[in-house]
């Protein structure tokens, strides 16, 4: 036990956006470390049966020409193609931030257009991208359709080349950008205006599907709507919809989140509702179809990431073995938990053991993970990595608790709608209830309690430590402390923060609805020890947050730690910062929680 390195969590390589040929031939796919966007692109035959081969490096976002014989994908914000067989070559000197390849040697560009440089004193929005057309017979880029001035998002071009639908903002930035977006037809109309955080275009025929927030409001889980009509096509589902996929030649499919497992389903045209094709244990992501054939990346309890391909109906069969060296290492027991809330609610969780133990070698000193969003979920999964802990954790001596309170996804709207303007309610009840049970089970010690998370999961572990003096330790990374601060400085904006904390600040004198949400305003009663962990760059929640709960920490006389990450987001991109993040956090854990070690 411990013999896990945190080099071997960090420095494993991930698979991400397989992408099928338009024929069902062939498969690309991109290799990254965990966090990363960009990697190497390897081709494989969609039947397997012959080692992957390298395409190119450092490349993101591939994209199959219409006859399958090369493939497009972007290096360093510019456009870039390889044949199957020959060497890549740079398309254009211009950014791009998107492509979407066309019949006739065309392909459709997104990136920024070439207004003049703003006054650099100004706090302005973001310069917009723009849509463009680039011959590849000539080499000329020129600009494609009439939008305005707005930024363009995203482009799905119709099967059969016809027209081009564009997701567009007002401005680049996501507030107001994201909640207020429209849909054109280029050379067409303008559609209804779609739900808030539109994404995913796909054609249907000459019918335009998009994946967006439930109506109404902006939380709670997302829906697949018809933009004709604006029918919601997975109103009363009690799944979650996570991806959309265009079928050039039939119905779209759709990946969804179902409990801990996902499935793929694909649209009834009789009904326009979504059927269960495919039912698979753990997670799949990145779905893309072509010929007849489907690919994403699976992963199970026991298995970790890898490309799978077959057909929409299965069975999907492993493609890769990108993690050939944890297939060999002796890992504790993963196991999935059903329980009832406080009111009846079913919820579900994972719980995993260090290795060579059972419940019987109970009680463990145990660790909650909450995970972000909190429209996220555990899935039963491969959980390895420098922000999903598990494992590492576990591989230490603790048993590691994985709950997905309500809030989260994988359960329908209804669940997911249930946390607005009341985060840390009974979403944090749900917690307690999963602890106690471990707890009357005899797998964990209530002496040697912890908890942590990112994001939404940091706030709940701040809430938690705030809120309860039952916890040994904490950990808060890119934590929220107070939701008014939040929605003056969080990149998402007001509106959309205040949808979760219960108010803004602008509405009068307080105290205010959010005043009631946040941890800072329970400081005066924290006990528990807390390491805060934050990104010096963090545009998503502030580094100011993670500033407030360390003043307010200090002043009441609280143990804790406070490490900013300089250049780093919402997300630790940096080996060496992912490296120290996981020896930090579970030294925390060892420093408070003290797990008896076995001989």
């Amino acid at each position: 036990m411990g013999n896990l390195s945190a080099e071997a969590v960090v420095d494993r390589i991930v698979p991400r956006e397989p992408r099928v040929s338009p024929d069902g031939r062939w498969v690309v796919y991109l290799t990254t470390t965990r966090g990363r966007t960009a990697g190497d692109l390897w081709l494989v035959p969609a039947g397997g049966g012959v080692p992957p081969r390298r395409l190119a490096g450092t490349a993101e976002a591939p994209r199959w020409a219409p006859d399958s014989g090369s493939v497009f994908y972007l290096a360093a914000e510019r456009l870039h193609r390889v044949p199957l067989s020959g060497n890549a070559e740079r398309l254009t000197d211009r950014a791009v931030t998107a492509c979407v390849p066309l019949p006739g040697d065309l392909v459709a560009l997104v990136g920024p257009g070439d207004e003049p440089a703003k006054d650099p004193y100004l706090r302005v929005p973001s310069p917009p991208d723009r849509l463009w057309l680039l011959d590849l017979a000539t080499g000329d880029v020129r600009p494609h359709g009439d939008l305005g001035d707005r930024h363009v998002v995203e482009v799905a071009a119709h099967p059969g080349g016809g027209p081009l639908a564009v997701l567009t903002w007002p401005v680049a930035d996501p507030d107001p950008g994201m909640l207020e977006p429209r849909l054109h037809v280029v050379g067409g109309r303008d559609l209804p205006a779609p739900a808030v955080e539109a994404s995913a275009l796909t054609w249907w025929g000459d019918r335009l599907l998009y994946r967006g927030v439930t109506r109404p409001g902006l939380v709670g889980g997302y829906a697949i709507f018809d933009a004709e009509d604006d029918a919601d096509l997975t109103e009363g589902m009690d799944v979650c919809p996570v991806e959309l996929v265009q079928v050039d030649d039939g119905p779209p499919l759709a990946l969804f989140a179902e409990g801990l497992d996902s499935t793929i389903r694909r649209l009834d045209p009789a009904t326009r509702r979504f059927t269960e094709l495919t039912h698979a244990p753990g997670s799949l992501e990145f779905l893309s179809h072509g010929g007849g054939v489907v690919a994403v990346v699976a992963s199970t309890a026991t298995e970790p990431d890898d490309v799978h391909t077959g057909p929409p109906g299965g069975p999907l069969t492993r493609l890769t073995d990108c993690s050939p060296e944890l297939r060999t290492r002796t890992w504790g027991p993963q196991e999935r938990l059903a329980y009832r809330a406080a009111d009846g609610l079913e919820l579900d969780g994972l719980l995993v053991l260090p290795p060579g133990t059972t419940r019987q070698d109970g009680p463990f000193p145990l660790v909650t993970l909450a995970h972000g969003g909190p429209y996220d979920r555990w899935a039963d999964r491969f959980i390895v990595g420098w922000h999903r802990q598990a494992r590492w954790l576990a591989d230490d001596g603790f048993a590691v608790f994985l709950p997905n309170p309500r809030g989260s996804q994988g359960h329908g709207h209804a669940f997911a709608v249930s946390v607005a303007g009341e985060v840390g309610g009974a979403e944090w009840t749900d917690i307690l209830t999963g602890i106690d049970l471990l707890i009357d089970a005899g797998v964990a010690d209530p002496d040697r309690l912890g908890i942590g998370g990112g994001s939404h999961g940091g706030f709940l572990a701040a809430w938690a430590a705030a809120r309860s003096d039952r916890f040994a330790a904490a950990f808060v990374n890119a934590g929220i402390s107070d939701w008014g601060m939040l929605a003056a400085s969080g990149e998402q904006g007001a509106p959309f923060e205040a949808a979760y904390g219960g108010s803004i600040g602008w509405e009068g004198p307080g105290p205010h609805r959010h005043d009631r949400n946040s941890p800072i305003s329970y400081a005066a009663d924290i006990r528990t020890p807390i390491l805060l962990l934050h990104g010096a760059d963090d545009t998503n929640v502030p580094l100011s947050q993670a500033e407030f709960l360390h003043r307010a920490l200090r002043h009441f006389g609280v143990e804790h730690e406070f490490a900013v990450y300089p250049g780093e987001n919402h997300s630790l991109r940096g080996r060496e910062h992912q490296l120290d993040f996981l020896h930090r956090t579970r030294e925390w854990f060892t420093r408070w929680l003290k797990p008896v070690r076995p001989a």
